[in-house]
């Protein structure tokens, strides 16, 4: 038996290297893809109108609708709420196969950002909506959570954009990216953050969004202005006559309401 017999054998640092180094990789293009869908987001909530060529009625609306009734997102099918991505994805590969750098990490980066936002609609729906498993990615903040992305729908609704992790929309946050961003933009443009009249004091919404009320909010709008009392204009009482001129009581507006004391007083008698 030779001198190191029961010494196990040193692993090759190399390997370990590698494998740390992959991991660093993936992690960074998990937090890059956040930041693009974070973009994507946040130019469409702040900029363009449903007005807009293009992207108004395709992209922008859709948005102010989510503003508006956030649930309606979740009523959406995978494909109806991704298939711009997955559009720009397939075109993402195939690019990266005509020139030959077709990776795995662009393909982590397409499947991240294809999906934004079904990950974007998981926040908004319910643990029994989602199922064990999403409930159980959100929980070990694997996934962007319900209370994380609840702080994007707080007025005044310009923060928090990124929607797949809870990692980056902190940092953004503590740099104040998003208001430099705009001030930068208003500033070589002239062009300002879109009011968003989703929040309070700064609607109603466009008409439009009428066809996207939830019918639960429309029974309780119907039911709050049946319950509404009628307003009803006080009587004035009758004025108190002047000491040389007498009550003229066929002419005094409570009569009819009886509340003139000298006329009742009549009626008693």
């Amino acid at each position: 038996m030779g001198p190191h017999a029961g010494i196990p054998p040193v692993v090759p640092l190399l390997p370990m290297r590698s494998l740390l180094f992959n991991v660093a990789q993936a992690i960074g293009i998990v937090l890059f893809a956040d930041f693009v869908a974070g973009i994507v987001h946040w130019l469409e909530d702040a900029y363009g109108t449903e007005d807009t060529p293009l992207v108004g009625s395709r992209l922008i609306r859709p948005n102010i609708v989510h503003h508006h009734f956030p649930r309606h997102f979740t009523k959406l099918s995978w494909w109806q709420s991704s298939r711009d991505l997955v559009l720009v994805g397939a075109l993402l590969l195939a690019a990266g196969w005509w020139w030959g750098f077709l990776s795995w990490q662009l393909w982590l980066f397409v499947t991240l950002s294809a999906n934004a936002n079904q990950i974007h609609k998981w926040a908004h729906r319910t643990r029994a909506e989602n199922g064990p498993v999403i409930s159980f990615l959100q929980d070990i903040r694997l996934l962007q959570t319900p209370r994380h992305h609840a702080l994007h729908h707080t007025d005044p609704k310009n923060t928090f954009y990124c929607p797949i992790t809870t990692l980056l929309n902190p940092v953004l946050e503590k740099i104040q990216f998003w208001p430099r961003a705009e001030a930068l933009i208003a500033r070589v443009t002239g062009i300002e953050h879109r009011a968003d009249t989703s929040n309070r004091g700064q609607g109603p919404g466009p008409a439009w969004l009428e066809e996207f009320r939830p019918a639960s909010a429309r029974a309780r709008a119907l039911r709050a202005a049946e319950s509404t009392p009628a307003t009803v204009t006080p009587f004035a009482p009758c004025p108190t006559p002047p000491a040389a001129k007498a009550c003229d009581c066929a002419r005094c507006p409570a009569r009819d309401r009886n509340r003139c004391a000298k006329f009742t007083g009549k009626l008693a008698a």
